[in-house]
């Protein structure tokens, strides 16, 4: 399993080295979520990447870049208005989305390439945000294992506290991936850590 990496969201001098070895490493995608940053704060840290990097780049915001600077895809937040009623078109990427409900991720299903579902576990990166009380994950589990061959076209990875010793758990669940933030920024040595997630085995649901 090769987890997804999210960028860190503010300015992390680590960042393009940490990137060049994760992909080394085997990181297949990379998502750049800079909440708060504008077009041309966007543009000057990805352009002087190489092509190959931007490839494999997927955006958070300011999706005009995509085609601009050669990207791999367009991720839509969570909060966005409804994108899931329908995939919209990107002939030259991928479609992808947040959700953090049943129905939204539901009607995502055989819409987009991947859908990000959580927080599942308590994040890292975001103090005090975990799992809603809500959330019925045994629901969630019953509707990963029904798909119809269209809906498994969606990717469906866990986000949130994904960890070496979280990712199998998140796995045993029946998500066909995770997405990873904290458990990579906030290691001492994020490439390591990203082997580690890796490596985990999966964990047969209890």
């Amino acid at each position: 399993m090769k987890p997804v990496v999210i960028s860190p969201a503010d300015h992390d001098t680590r960042e393009p080295t940490v990137l060049g070895r994760l992909l080394e490493t085997g990181l297949e995608r990379y998502h750049v979520r800079k909440p708060g940053w504008t077009l041309e704060q966007l543009s000057r840290l990805l352009a002087p990447w190489p092509r190959a990097w931007r490839a494999r780049v997927v955006l958070h915001h300011h999706h005009e870049l995509v085609a601009q600077l050669g990207l791999g895809g367009r991720h839509w937040p969570g909060d966005d208005a409804d994108p899931a009623a329908s995939a919209p078109p990107a002939p030259d990427g991928l479609t992808s989305r947040s959700c953090h409900d049943l129905a939204i991720l539901r009607a995502a299903l055989g819409r987009f390439d991947a859908v990000f579902f959580g927080p599942v576990f308590p994040s890292l990166s975001k103090p005090g945000h975990g799992l809603r009380p809500e959330t019925d994950f045994a629901a969630v589990s019953a509707l990963l294992a029904a798909r119809t061959p269209t809906e498994r076209r969606t990717r469906v990875l866990a986000l949130g506290g994904i960890t070496a010793a979280t990712a199998p758990r998140a796995l045993a669940l029946g998500f066909d991936g995770v997405a990873v933030l904290g458990a990579i920024w906030q290691a001492a040595d994020p490439v390591r850590a990203f082997a580690e997630i890796s490596s985990s085995p999966a964990r047969h649901a209890a």
